[in-house]
């Protein structure tokens, strides 16, 4: 009787935070991200429609001498999208589906449309995205400017399936960009977290809609590099894959499973494509999501449900559905603590060597580390800030955290310990989120970063454009050189 009265306490306790989350009222002048780790007063957030409208208020900030900062769905976690004082152009609204060519196979898309009304778009004409995040809910812009990559084991980051943008640029002009056309550009702006211009509509290049059947397989830290290579990488019907690694203190960074999307040519595309909706499940794995926040045997509980209900289990479905999580995106909500995000890239024969060398920090600095999902990236360095420089798996670590002072403190220590092993491997890190890593393990592991803010002062001296990710690691490096040349 008491284990189910604190049973009941426990999904009130969720339901109120779930209501809370809905009811939160935002001052429309105080901005942050999702990880409200600093929120400041902006001048003002503009809804943006039209190309017209944008490219006279950043004719107007030119002018006045004042600055911009660009939002999507403001999921970045480190001020990507805001700055004190800035003129936040809020792009969701910029969203039109406006050409597609299902010869072709390409979309023409304006950059505050979400990866949903892109499916939703091409669903009809048998053509689905080649690579986004593992939710649709994100802009096209926003993934654009961070670089996404995803599932597809075959088509590498985002950058590999843009074919051209129009960049509304600090000093107001429009320029067409491509591999071709503003080149540097082209490389600067994907990946360039909204520093360059306003991107306005995007060219994306498409792939077929297909059927796959999707089964889970358990296996383990030590054998998952060898796995991956022989049985996935190898096998040219897998065309996307993901794995997670067990957090549950009884198997703490030893155990993963592994899903792979195996395509079946029998099957007809037009049998299985109707876009689901939300799935059944989502409220009840918040719940227990919930308690793999709060309790060691929340997570035991959570890893040993993953692995009862997935393992040796498969279903049939088609390409765009599997790339169609329409869920709630992290809305955990509490005054006192938040989930955040981290990602590292290790080089995929190093893979078993880094979570062997990350495990003890993590239980040293005791991180409430939540999930560890796993992610192949092939290797793609065009953007100027790229992160897969090699072959790599990309492992995507959620930490819930204070969000105080001493906390972040706490998590800052961690995480530049675990970032220094990382770096011993030839890895790297993701840069959408907080920024915990310093500033030198910035330049070693992303040695183009002085080139980037070089650019930056070409095409934008007036430094129109402008975010914390700019503030955090520009100025301080500015200082360094300085320094450095005294």
């Amino acid at each position: 009787m008491k284990k189910i009265v604190v049973l009941l306490i426990l999904i009130a306790l969720c339901l109120w935070q779930y209501v809370r989350t809905l009811d939160a009222g935002e001052d429309p002048f105080l901005r942050s991200d999702y990880s409200k780790l600093r929120p400041v007063k902006v001048e003002r957030v503009i809804p943006s429609k039209e190309v017209s409208q944008l490219q006279a208020i950043v004719q107007e900030a030119q002018a006045k001498g004042l600055t911009l900062s660009i939002a999507g769905q403001r999921h970045s976690q480190g001020g990507h999208t805001y700055y004190k004082d800035s003129i936040v152009l809020d792009m969701t609204s910029f969203n039109k589906v406006l050409a597609i060519d299902a010869q072709a196979k390409t979309v023409i898309v304006q950059s505050g449309a979400t990866w949903a009304d892109v499916q939703r778009a091409i669903n009809p004409y048998g053509l689905a995205v080649k690579t986004m995040q593992s939710q649709n809910i994100f802009t096209i812009g926003g993934s654009i400017s961070v670089n996404a990559h995803g599932r597809d084991i075959r088509n590498g980051s985002l950058i590999s399936s843009v074919d051209s943008f129009r960049l509304l640029c600090a000093d107001g002009t429009i320029r067409n960009v491509s591999r071709s056309d503003n080149a540097e550009l082209f490389q600067l702006a994907l990946g360039g977290y909204g520093l360059f211009g306003v991107i306005l509509e995007v060219t994306l290049s498409l792939t077929d809609d297909v059927v796959y059947e999707m089964q889970s397989e358990a296996t383990t830290v030590e054998a998952y590099t060898d796995f991956f290579i022989n049985q996935v990488k190898r096998n040219p019907d897998i065309h996307m894959h993901l794995a997670r690694i067990s957090v549950a203190p009884g198997t703490f960074l030893t155990e993963m499973y592994a899903t792979n999307y195996r395509v079946r040519p029998e099957l007809h595309v037009a049998d299985y494509n109707k876009l689901k909706l939300n799935d059944s499940y989502v409220l009840p794995l918040k719940f227990l999501f919930g308690l793999n926040r709060s309790f060691d045997w929340g997570k035991d509980a959570l890893w040993a449900l993953q692995r009862k209900f997935l393992i040796g289990h498969s279903s049939i479905l088609t390409r765009n559905n599997a790339m169609r999580s329409e869920s709630d995106f992290m809305d955990y909500s509490s005054d006192a603590k938040n989930d955040l995000l981290q990602e590292y890239f290790v080089p995929v024969e190093h893979f078993a060597e880094l979570v062997q060398s990350i495990r003890p920090i993590l239980q040293e600095e005791d991180l409430n580390l939540l999930n560890i999902t796993v992610r192949y990236v092939n290797h793609d360095e065009e953007a100027t800030l790229s992160y897969a420089k090699s072959d790599m798996f990309a492992l995507v670590c959620l930490f819930n955290t204070p969000i105080h002072a001493a906390g972040q403190a706490k998590m800052t220590e961690g995480i530049r310990r675990i970032i220094d092993q990382v770096e011993r491997v030839q890895g790297s890190y993701y840069l959408p989120y907080a920024p915990f890593p310093s500033v030198e393990q910035f330049r070693a592991i992303y040695p183009k970063a002085d080139d980037f803010f070089r650019a930056k002062e070409k095409w934008d001296p007036q430094h129109v454009f402008m975010n914390y990710f700019y503030d955090d690691y520009s100025n301080r490096l500015r200082s360094q050189f300085s320094d450095e040349n005294l």
